[in-house]
């Protein structure tokens, strides 16, 4: 007599849109509860990327947040704080097929209560903006400069050319607000393009697949392309993510997102992991140590002997750094023809067309 065993657990999730509604569950259910800001903060990060990559949803997927779809307009008004979030969250819902139009009603309460008018941060003003203009509301009628300063920060390229993570994800996300996410030519200036490129390269050189994978999505926003030595580095790191159960929620759920929805916009498939029951947690390997940290030793070691070409400089930080940032370093180098111009602002030899700091003070 022969067992049939039934193993229909992973194969419940035979496509990619079973994955997906996986997902969906896992983050609306079982990782946070609807009361801790990061419920907030995770689930609206995965459902705008499903929404502005035109995904399948599979029948029943929403369904885990029908409850706190009907009482969005009570949490709303309580917490007017995390306003961006939860409207970011209402829109996505409804685009994907939630029945229901609060959207605009929600977009016209945030307007009224000049809620945009409390942020410090025009990027966050240029977020709300771009949120309520998805029902033709526009919550800073005054601010017309908006976009015009967004785009002087985009083009001062030396900023982008020493590390500074918080100002390259403000780089990624104008991007995105300028492009609808891909839907519209943001029209980067030379500036702007030359940032996307050296924040890239510093990306690349720090490992930092998280960042490497906006920087990515927004050169393909911007109409540009994107190195292929990044893309099949990123492709490479989906590998060293494990879906497993536990409790530990200070985990790699970020940038596995990030990494997916680079490889769903680069055609490369994504979200092809099979999602386990219950508390899931995103573990990836990472690796020991990063390139970036060795040449910015180098180069600062060197003090007033370094010097901001790339051409006098490269031997003599190939002899000092391991072969791991060797490679890494012939890899960037080799892709992109503005690495000589990135290095001049990564050297930081005095100001760049002025005169040294010692010799100012």
């Amino acid at each position: 007599m022969t067992t049939i065993v039934q193993l229909d657990v992973p194969f419940r999730q035979h496509s990619k849109a079973a994955r997906q509604a996986a997902l969906l569950k896992t983050f609306a259910q079982t990782r946070r509860t609807q009361e801790d800001v990061f419920w907030l903060k995770e689930n609206a990060e995965m459902l705008n990327i499903l929404e502005c990559t035109g995904a399948e949803i599979a029948p029943g997927a929403l369904a885990p947040f029908q409850d706190f779809y009907d009482g969005i307009e009570e949490r709303m008004e309580f917490f007017p704080q995390y306003y961006r979030f939860l409207l970011s969250l209402c829109l996505d819902l409804e685009d994907l097929g939630m029945e229901g139009d609060k959207g605009a009603a929600l977009s016209r309460w945030v307007a009224h209560q000049g809620l945009a008018d409390a942020e410090l941060s025009d990027l966050q003003r240029a977020e709300a903006r771009r949120l309520c203009a998805r029902r033709g509301v526009d919550p800073l009628p005054r601010d017309a400069e908006l976009h015009h300063r967004l785009r002087g920060f985009a083009a001062r390229s030396q900023t982008f050319a020493m590390p500074n993570k918080k100002a390259a994800y403000e780089l990624t996300h104008i991007v995105f607000y300028l492009s609808e996410y891909g839907r519209v030519d943001p029209h980067l200036d030379e500036g702007a393009r030359r940032s996307l490129m050296f924040a890239g390269t510093l990306a690349f050189l720090d490992f930092n697949a998280d960042l490497l994978a906006e920087i990515c999505l927004a050169l393909r926003f911007a109409g540009m392309d994107a190195p292929e030595v990044w893309e099949i580095w990123l492709t490479q790191q989906i590998r060293t993510f494990a879906l497993e159960c536990g409790e530990g929620l200070q985990d790699d759920y970020h940038e596995y997102l990030m990494l997916n929805w680079f490889m769903t916009r680069a055609g490369q498939g994504g979200f092809g992991d099979h999602v386990p029951e219950g508390r899931v947690t995103f573990a990836r390997q990472r690796p020991g140590s990063a390139p970036l940290r060795e040449l910015s030793q180098c180069i600062y070691m060197m003090g007033r002997g370094r010097s901001s070409d790339w051409e006098v400089m490269r031997g003599e930080v190939a002899a000092q750094v391991s072969h791991e940032a060797q490679a890494a370093l012939i890899a960037a180098e080799a892709s992109t023809d503005q690495f000589g111009a990135f290095f001049e602002g990564f050297a930081r030899v005095g100001l760049r067309g002025g005169p040294a700091l010692g010799a100012v003070l």
